[in-house]
């Protein structure tokens, strides 16, 4: 698990949360309907995520069926951030802080009746990446407007997608408007400060499309070691312990373009 674990995105879900007292999961909803009634179902696994804990309460069977995972221990929020490919983390984050956003603006009465829905790509056990389309909708809340938990559903719909970048759509639930496309995930062209040498910034862009050190050696026609040296300079330069935790950097320092 890379050292940064990925606390940016989880202090997003923990304010979400951390405003609502505890409450056992004695949900007032039928949870298979609201599976049924609000999520297109193909080759798919869900969860239950709670926010103020950060974590991952229950989960089906059918992660490994998707994933390769099994379905205990291993799965949990740290292994799912670490999956994610790092050409999608930006507009990842990007878009939970819209989501975050958004619920903060509505009327608590209104929490219960939108479902979330946008895609990214992530990494399986055999090394392969598909993609999935994430689903949410919030199952448990208070008076307050706080979001205690939600089930999020992951679809496989590489069969239908195989294009990079995805939109943010808000889906209305019982009568409540819908907002689609209400903006579109990073497309990746860095743009990087002096720190960097110009071989750095060309190693930084493949490490950003998710190659490894050996196939960044053999797309630029230089050796593996070379490559891995470039990694660690640009490690130490920017005080980053991870690759993952390079890259969420380049995007903090706005050296990623978004197409909004």
């Amino acid at each position: 698990m890379p050292v940064i674990k990925f606390d940016a995105v989880k202090k997003i879900w923990y304010e979400i949360g951390k405003q609502a007292s505890e409450m056992q999961p004695e949900f007032e909803v039928d949870i298979n309907k609201r599976l049924t009634d609000n999520f297109h179902i193909g080759e798919y696994y869900f969860y239950i995520f709670h926010f103020a804990g950060v974590e991952i309460e229950h989960k089906s069977d059918s992660v490994k069926e998707v994933l390769g995972v099994e379905k205990g221990e291993d799965f949990t929020i740290d292994y799912l951030l670490s999956i994610i490919h790092p050409e999608d983390l930006p507009y990842f984050y990007d878009f939970e802080k819209r989501i975050a956003k958004f619920f903060g603006e509505i009327s608590s009465d209104k929490i219960m009746k939108y479902k979330t829905s946008y895609d990214f790509r992530v990494r399986k056990t055999d090394g392969t990446y598909i993609r999935i389309m994430q689903q949410n909708i919030v199952i448990q809340s208070n008076i307050e407007g706080a979001i205690i938990r939600s089930i999020v559903i992951h679809t496989n719909i590489s069969h239908i997608k195989n294009t990079n970048g995805s939109t943010l759509s808000f889906i209305g639930l019982e009568g409540e408007p819908s907002y689609h496309d209400v903006c579109k995930g990073l497309i990746v062209y860095p743009i990087f400060k002096d720190i960097f040498t110009k071989m750095e910034k060309k190693v930084l862009e493949q490490l950003i499309k998710g190659y490894t050190s050996k196939q960044i050696s053999d797309i630029l026609y230089i050796s593996k070691l070379t490559v891995d040296g470039h990694r660690k300079n640009m490690l130490k330069k920017t005080k980053t312990k991870t690759t993952v935790e390079l890259i969420i950097y380049a995007v903090q320092e706005n050296w990623i373009e978004s197409d909004k």
